[in-house]
């Protein structure tokens, strides 16, 4: 149980720090600290908390709250590999220490090369990467996730391919909007078209450039993703309404998807007022994150426990009572 917790602390720390990314890069902090690891020629940790002013607050912010996470990951891919059981849990484990590792290294490499759109977009790419497999660790060590799992294997339980295929159309398609988002962001282009739901007054824009198509893209891609979830949901709801596990995330998701398409709007009319443009952006990983709740559980009997192996202790009797 304290294991899920903790895993539940990671996942949420994790969003804090989409938060956090998302406000640098709205208030056009990338470069308020001009070198990496240190800042200013301090060590991270020992930077004076009075010289942390104007984007200064945003960036290092942002680079202690990455470090925070990073610790976090380390401490829960140890525990994991001492108490899990499961080999394919620890492996997920792993893949996301490289993954906050690598996410380091980009944010690093952003800075010292002047922010390159192409290393901007992979670190915000990166980052929900990071935060999905956080999600799934978090989920897959919960009580509900095993307790559910033998339950559906006692009874034979199973989720039509209808279902499992739409759920993860619609996540893919959600990570792509993500991404397509994060280029117009790192771009330039939030407000390449100025007004909203019109384009300059009309339903398509009355002429172009690569802003406007990339802005444009982005929003044919929220109408798509606001498709394919009301379809997702709809089904759940149809056909699993008695089932609590597929019935809560599909809710969820169809209100996120609500404050989503709304923010969406209101960066547009705020002209892209740093908090609610942050606040859009950890958003849309939160409905990426929900999405990936409901495709996992959807397929939670396919996944196997797998042959017991042994944990830590078993494996380093020992250590164990050192």
């Amino acid at each position: 149980m304290l294991l899920h917790l903790f895993s539940v602390l990671v996942a949420l720390s994790t969003l804090v720090l989409i938060f956090a990314g998302g406000l640098v890069t709205s208030t056009g902090s990338g470069l308020a600290v001009p070198d990496w690891p240190n800042t200013y020629g301090w060590f991270m940790f020992a930077f004076p908390l009075e010289k942390m002013v104007g984007g200064i607050f945003y960036e290092h912010g942002h680079r202690l709250i990455a470090s925070t996470v990073g610790i976090l990951t380390v401490i829960l891919v140890i525990w994991l590999w001492r108490s899990e059981t499961r080999p394919w849990v620890r492996r997920l484990s792993y893949i996301a220490l490289a993954t906050v590792v690598t996410q380091g290294i980009l944010g690093g490499i952003t800075v010292l090369w002047l922010l390159p759109d192409p290393i901007s977009i992979s670190h915000a790419g990166l980052a929900q990467i990071f935060f999905c497999l956080t999600i799934t660790i978090a989920l897959v060590t919960s009580r509900g996730w095993k307790d559910a799992y033998r339950s559906s294997v006692e009874t034979k339980t199973s989720i039509d391919n209808t279902l499992r295929q739409l759920a993860c159309i619609t996540t893919s398609i959600i990570y792509l909007q993500i991404l397509i988002g994060a280029t117009m962001r790192h771009t330039d282009a939030g407000l390449a078209i100025p007004d909203f739901p019109l384009s300059f007054g009309h339903l398509l824009p009355p002429h172009w450039d690569a802003g406007i198509a990339v802005h444009f893209a982005h929003r044919v891609g929220a109408l798509i993703v606001t498709l394919l979830i009301i379809s997702t949901t709809g089904h759940v709801l149809y056909h699993y309404k008695n089932n609590a596990e597929l019935r809560r995330p599909a809710i969820l998701l169809l209100l996120l998807l609500g404050v989503q398409v709304t923010l969406g709007a209101y960066v547009i009319w705020t002209s892209k007022q740093f908090i609610i443009n942050s606040a859009h952006v950890v958003s849309g990983a939160m409905v990426l994150g929900t999405s990936l709740v409901l495709t996992l559980r959807a397929h939670r009997d396919r996944f196997s426990i797998g042959k017991r192996s042994k944990t830590y202790k078993e494996r380093n009797p020992a250590g164990a009572l050192a």
